[in-house]
């Protein structure tokens, strides 16, 4: 039996609050949809939004797709008019997408209340229409809008619009959870329902996550026998986002056993899925099912210990079958084996050194203990096991001292009344590399800022490799916030190189303190990695 799978990410996911798509942006993340191996890639809205009907004028001739085949969005006709002669329907054939998606009221309320027009004539609404595209030589895929809040209101006008739909021509009927709302066993009851009505016809699922079972919402309506699935990659959307659709086709492919994504997709999935998430410049989430940074992330030393002799005791899959793969967090909490698998993750062999395990050990329960977390800093951990095998780090540079003073001093546009006031920052550092003693100073948007140009002023000239290097994030985070301004601080920084990125943690007594380990600790662990020695 053949099964869709339907990607709305361009389209549905560009909803999504703080989401906006430019035409190359679009056109930059088609060819990576179409790698993971779906079959369907709805680009958006031509007719009706000027950069959607711009995309499919370019992907017309830009595009080289080799699994999916493009969709155009759009809506049935305006009540009391024809298809034939509706400007926007005439758009979707115009955009050239051999598949149209069309989204028709199949809730009687929303043809009356939203559309103004009574059922009889929202029917044929979505007769006419469809009957036009498949003319046209269109394949349609008919979103029935609010049906399942429609079914559970008035069944049979809701029933009636997907036959309608279906007797026009529509290849497949696609029913909608717009609200979000309904839970597995609604969209059980419902499609096993319909589907006593609609024979071998492809019935598909289409669901939003406002109640946090968009993808078992999805997964129930399969069961139920529906054989086309939409979503959006990393569960884009409005609200709170529609279906994840490489949680569906994971689940489906790896619990199930369906094949359902070209070729081998599925295990490009983690690496296409933050590749999407680069394009759209929304930070991944780390905890998202499958290809998530955290989905295979151990931290207890109750699992290490287990996961040192099999894996598979405390993971639900083989992490590799989409991508990704296990980490090992260290922690206060970790042991002995949780150290040895970092190390072993990191390229060390500790096996069988068990005085220096344990020295790791309490080091980092030590610690953690006064603010410190290797959960995100790797480098930083990867840093103190070095010591510890080595008995100190690379001699790169010995700092001497280091200062950051902040000036704020009023702004006027030159009359006699000042118009606020402006802040700068500068940072002297002192340090030593070989017998050569260096002092730089650099200026910067705030102390931290001004460090970072000090300290890379200072060492870029003996280290030209730092010209490559640059802190593309920084956290930070009071601990023991009850004691006010004697608080502990915590800073989190990454850096990249160009190529990778690495993480460090810093604490102290203050935000520049903090600041400050955790940006020399980077330097080291770069120049590290770098493959240059001391000088």
């Amino acid at each position: 039996m053949t099964f869709h799978v339907y990607d709305t990410t361009l389209r549905d996911g560009a909803q999504q609050e703080g989401m906006n798509l430019s035409v190359a942006d679009k056109l930059a993340i088609a060819p990576l949809l179409d790698e993971l191996g779906v079959g369907f890639i709805e680009g958006g809205w031509p007719g009706a939004v000027p950069k959607d009907t711009e995309f499919f004028r370019r992907a017309a001739k830009e595009l080289d797709l080799k699994n999916a085949v493009l969709a155009a969005f759009g809506s049935t006709r305006k009540a009391g008019t024809r298809a034939v002669d509706d400007p926007q329907v005439r758009a979707l054939v115009d955009s050239e997408a051999p598949v149209v998606a069309l989204v028709s009221k199949s809730d009687l309320r929303h043809a009356e209340r939203a559309l103004r027009t009574t059922g009889d004539e929202n029917l044929a609404m979505i007769s006419d229409t469809v009957a036009f595209l498949v003319r046209e030589g269109r394949r349609v895929v008919v979103d029935a809008e609010h049906f399942f809040d429609g079914y559970r209101f008035d069944a049979d006008y809701s029933r009636a619009a997907v036959l309608t739909a279906f007797e026009a021509g529509a290849e497949v009927v696609a029913l909608c959870d717009t609200n979000g709302g309904m839970i597995p066993d609604w969209i059980t009851e419902i499609v096993s329902e319909l589907r006593e009505h609609t024979g071998d016809r492809i019935l598909g699922i289409h669901t939003h996550n406002d109640s946090g079972c968009a993808v078992a919402n999805s997964l129930a309506a399969v069961s139920a026998g529906a054989t086309h699935v939409q979503g959006t990659v990393n569960g884009y959307g409005e609200r709170t986002g529609n279906a994840d659709l490489l949680t569906i086709v994971a689940n489906l492919e790896l619990k199930l056993g369906r094949q359902l994504l070209a070729a081998d997709g599925l295990q490009e999935a983690t690496r296409i899925a933050h590749a999407i998430s680069e394009l759209t410049n929304i930070t991944p989430y780390g905890r998202q099912p499958y290809v998530g940074a955290s989905a295979f992330a151990h931290k207890a030393g109750l699992h290490a210990s287990a996961i040192k002799v099999d894996p598979d005791l405390y993971q639900h899959i083989d992490p590799t079958l989409v991508g990704n793969d296990m980490r090992m967090l260290i922690s206060d909490m970790a042991g002995r084996a949780s150290i040895e698998l970092k190390g072993r993750e990191l390229g060390f062999d500790l096996a069988g050194q068990g005085d220096l395990l344990s020295r790791v050990t309490n080091r980092v329960k030590d610690a953690e203990a006064h603010g410190y977390t290797y959960d995100a800093a790797d480098a930083s951990f990867e840093l103190l096991l070095r010591e510890e095998i080595d008995g100190s780090l690379p001699p790169y540079f010995r700092v001497e001292s280091w200062r950051t003073i902040v000036e704020t001093r009023p702004e006027s546009s030159g009359t006699e009344k000042a118009d606020g006031v402006v802040a700068t920052a500068e940072a002297t550092v002192k340090l030593h590399t070989g017998e050569e003693r260096i002092v730089s100073t650099g200026e910067g948007n705030g102390p931290v800022n001004a460090l970072d140009h000090a300290l890379r002023q200072a060492l870029v000239r003996v280290y030209p490799e730092l010209e490559e290097f640059e802190l593309i994030d920084f956290k930070v985070r009071i601990l023991d916030q009850s004691h006010g301004t004697d608080a502990i601080t915590r800073v989190l920084i990454e850096t990249t190189d160009g190529n990778r990125s690495w993480s460090t943690v810093g604490v102290g007594p203050n935000l520049i303190e903090a600041a400050w380990e955790a940006l020399t600790g980077s330097t080291v662990y770069g120049l590290i990695h770098a493959g240059v020695e001391p000088r």
